[in-house]
């Protein structure tokens, strides 16, 4: 069973409609007890990363303790952005701090009509030829690919960062470290490479 968290900012909708075409057993817990049993826990969210203040106290500890344990975590959008220390967008509010680092906002560009937010498709930039084996939430995708975001903050690129993209300036658009994993967009809404980026981390469970 995957748990999905729902702290009233996530896009549940599409998330659940993913996970239904993939065949995924999966719940929405209602208190984080119910954490103990999940072989994955996955924590979307879109909009403002206040929002993610709604984890703290019980949930984060559950969160934080299963994921110690082994269980397999997975952050979409602001989902992701709460696996880091914190961000600038909400500086009173403190990230999980699974993956080091703090979110800044993008910058545009008017001239290159590089607008913030950043919202559409964009590529997928995977690490240089010293990576000799790919991240597993990116087995089976294409250097280039492109997915859909929409956020106006984005994390560093760090030792963590599996892909980065590019608007401007680069970022973490994925990242992976063990049994943690993050996206910065919305693998259910980027058609067949965000699916299959879904049944990687469904394997990473076990299904």
């Amino acid at each position: 069973m995957i748990a999905l968290i729902d702290y009233g900012a996530g896009n549940l909708t599409s998330v659940k409609k993913a996970l239904r075409f993939l065949g995924a057993d999966f719940s929405v817990p209602g208190q984080p007890s119910e954490l103990k049993d999940a072989r994955g826990v996955i924590v979307p969210g879109v909009g403002h990363f206040g929002a993610t203040a709604r984890l703290e106290g019980e949930w984060r500890d559950t969160i934080d303790r299963v994921t110690k344990a082994g269980t397999p975590l997975l952050g979409i959008c602001v989902g992701m952005q709460w696996l880091f220390e914190g961000s600038d967008e909400a500086p009173e509010v403190s990230g999980l701090g699974a993956m080091r680092g703090r979110l800044g906002r993008l910058r545009g560009d008017a001239d290159r009509r590089l607008k913030v937010p950043h919202v559409g498709w964009n590529a997928l930039e995977f690490g240089g030829p010293e990576a000799s084996t790919l991240p597993r939430l990116l087995r089976g995708i294409e250097p280039g690919t492109e997915v859909y975001f929409t956020h106006s903050y984005a994390a560093p690129v760090t030792g963590d960062t599996a892909a980065a993209t590019t608007h401007l300036d680069r970022f973490a658009s994925v990242v992976e470290r063990d049994n943690v994993f993050g996206v910065q967009f919305h693998p259910e809404k980027s058609g067949e490479a965000g699916l299959q980026m879904l049944r990687n981390f469904l394997d990473v469970c076990g299904r």
